[in-house]
């Protein structure tokens, strides 16, 4: 199919967005964000608390790979990525429903701007310590009778929509 090598990749522009897995459980979900931050070409992954890292062949399973191309990085707490991603100067983004956030959908992205985009775990969420020191809350527009979206599933709409505005 004419891909690039993993070092082409990794030479090749990035779109300005870190996602940033907030306690993520399942290792089958980290494996799918993987595999969608190299589909859209995403900075880096950041791992933080009890967000398994790579190698993991649970986690290779559904990255295929891309656990060796996205960069990534790992954090003890998902409260020292956000302090060092804040002092690189990145605009801080939740992916969560609170009160004030903003639909996915009306969002406009700044180009002069790059992103961290954080996702929670499976059942609580981003934490509400981490929401409370984002920039900006999105939410992803949801029409049927449940509230929530998987995780990996979530991470890859709102970096579709990262993709489409910045890439």
């Amino acid at each position: 199919m004419g891909r690039d090598t993993i070092e082409q990749f990794r030479l090749r522009r990035k779109l300005p967005v870190v996602m940033v897995l907030d306690n993520v459980r399942s290792l089958n979900n980290i494996g799918a964000l993987f595999r969608t931050c190299d589909g859209f070409a995403a900075e880096a992954v950041y791992l933080c608390g009890i967000s398994a890292t790579p190698p993991s062949p649970e986690i290779h399973k559904t990255a295929l790979g891309a656990e060796d191309s996205v960069l990534w990085k790992y954090f003890k707490t998902t409260a020292d990525a956000v302090e060092a991603l804040k002092n690189d100067g990145y605009c801080i983004v939740a992916l969560e429903q609170v009160k004030g956030s903003i639909a996915l959908n009306v969002f406009q992205a700044d180009k002069a701007k790059k992103y961290a985009v954080l996702v929670g775990n499976e059942v609580d969420g981003v934490g509400q310590d981490i929401v409370d020191k984002a920039d900006i809350c999105l939410e992803i527009p949801q029409s049927g009778t449940k509230h929530s979206l998987n995780v990996s599933v979530s991470a890859a709409v709102a970096l579709w929509e990262f993709y489409k505005q910045l890439y």
